[in-house]
């Protein structure tokens, strides 16, 4: 008979996971925008995504009862040439459930794609269509629009600073999503590529600009370059021994962000190297996800 409840049990549980995660593509078939119409298949290995064919988001929604009415696009890591998409994706969209916050984790094209024309642009324009989508379905999902922010790790983290700075508009289809606003209402940046010049991460500028990008795009895409006074409020966070992504990084750009009096929250631990993430951070460095939860609240994304 237990045998019987138990499987029961596991059964409702795989159902009702089944039931919170949804894939949900990014572009209706044939009108990706900068696509050269090659079909691309997904590579995924070792929790790694390598290619993507479809950009998509995989929607975690919390339960009607804990709903917040937040939300926020997680982008992950993985320096333009993979994404992690369990370790700063999944599992971040799971700890955001419990906060009572939808969580959609954003798999974009890579700039290594055979598919895409301009390669720079490519994650971009997805992110910003994610972030439209999300705000299109607010009303449907119970979410507040002003409450819908991005999250990002190392590389995933350059690209939500770049979707909060952008002003230029690479996602218009001609369709409702138009309507909506993709800049963010907060943004969450962890161990994030900021700089594309002095303090650089190689390997993610290469991926992104290329062998020998311009100045003029050099300096596009060096977020703290791109901040202004309507850029949204950051809780940011590094490590001081990050032996990948340098923590100037991260000091650039909360000194511009300061500099156009955004509010925002800078937090730079002793140790945790270029691996912070939700759990097994050496010492205070695991005290980041208990903080970020308060900045939340006191900013108002999240109610008490």
């Amino acid at each position: 008979m237990n045998i019987k409840i138990n499987f029961i049990i596991a059964l409702f549980l795989i159902c009702l996971a089944a039931k919170s995660q949804e894939r949900i593509d990014l572009w209706p078939k044939g009108m990706m925008p900068n696509s050269k119409g090659h079909v691309v298949l997904d590579s995924i290995a070792n929790e790694r995504i390598y290619q993507i064919g479809e950009p998509r988001m995989q929607a975690f929604f919390t339960s009607n009862q804990e709903n917040k009415g937040a939300a926020v696009l997680i982008i992950p890591g993985g320096g333009y040439s993979r994404l992690a998409y369990q370790v700063s994706g999944y599992q971040l969209a799971k700890w955001f459930n419990t906060l009572g916050m939808h969580a959609f984790v954003l798999e974009h094209r890579l700039p290594h794609s055979v598919d895409v024309q301009q390669k720079e642009l490519a994650p971009l324009q997805d992110a910003q269509r994610a972030m439209r989508m999300i705000r299109q379905h607010a009303h449907q999902w119970g979410i507040d629009p002003l409450s819908v922010g991005v999250m990002g790790s190392s590389a995933g983290g350059h690209l939500a600073a770049t979707l909060s700075t952008c002003r230029d508009d690479f996602s218009r289809l001609g369709d409702g999503a138009d309507n909506y606003d993709y800049i963010p209402a907060f943004q969450i940046l962890i161990s994030p590529v900021i700089d594309m010049e002095q303090y650089a991460h190689q390997g993610s500028k290469r991926q992104l600009l290329g062998e020998k990008p311009s100045q003029e795009l050099i300096d596009r895409y060096s977020a703290h370059k791109q901040v202004d006074k309507d850029t949204p409020r950051a809780f940011i966070v590094h490590a001081f021994n990050d032996n990948a992504v340098c923590t100037k990084n991260s000091l650039l750009y909360f000194e511009q962000l300061l500099m156009f009096d955004v509010s925002s929250s800078l937090h730079i631990f002793p140790d945790g190297k270029h691996a912070v993430a939700l759990r097994d951070n050496p010492g205070s460095t695991q005290e980041w996800v208990s903080i970020c939860e308060k900045w939340l609240e006191e900013n108002n994304f999240i109610k008490r």
